[in-house]
């Protein structure tokens, strides 16, 4: 619990300044209104833009003039490839809603539809763990009222929450 109040507390802290530190935050939340779960991630700019950049070889040059158009394309294939949800224990398909640049963070917006309930959200993570070892990727997610929270690394990308 200790760690995880610290991650919240310095990720905020990281997006003014040149980060040291390899972490991300995947915030998932149920609407039950709408029968969606929706998906807030966000990473460091340049490390998504070196990863990308490597495994699909090309070079965004994200937030400039230069920025390849389709760079969204590639954002959702790294995505896929990288972020798996399954929902009581079936593979989801997610779709990609956009993403917006904040500083030094970028913002993915992710949401699967047609979820009637959620007992159970299992998260596969390993966005950035080739290129940055230290990669640490916070899950946090929201089923009605209740809270539930996830850390994970390299040596364990995946994790299990049960609502």
């Amino acid at each position: 619990m200790k760690k995880l109040f610290i991650a919240l507390l310095i990720v905020p802290l990281l997006s003014f300044s040149v980060h040291k530190y390899y972490i991300a935050l995947t915030e998932i939340e149920y609407k039950e209104e709408t029968q969606s779960v929706q998906m807030i991630m966000n990473v460091f700019m340049d490390d998504i833009e070196t990863a990308i950049n490597q495994d699909f070889s090309i070079d965004l040059q994200l937030s400039t003039k230069k920025e390849l158009k389709n760079s969204d394309e590639y954002f959702f294939k790294y995505l896929k490839d990288h972020f798996k949800i399954f929902i009581n224990n079936q593979k989801f398909d997610y779709n990609f809603i956009g993403k917006e640049y904040d500083g030094n963070i970028v913002y993915f917006y992710l949401e699967i539809e047609n979820v009637s309930s959620v007992k159970s959200i299992e998260v596969r993570n390993d966005v950035l763990i080739k290129y940055f070892p230290d990669q640490q990727n916070l899950i946090k997610a929201s089923i009605k009222k209740e809270r539930k929270s996830l850390f994970l690394t390299k040596k364990n990308d995946k994790g299990l929450l049960k609502f």
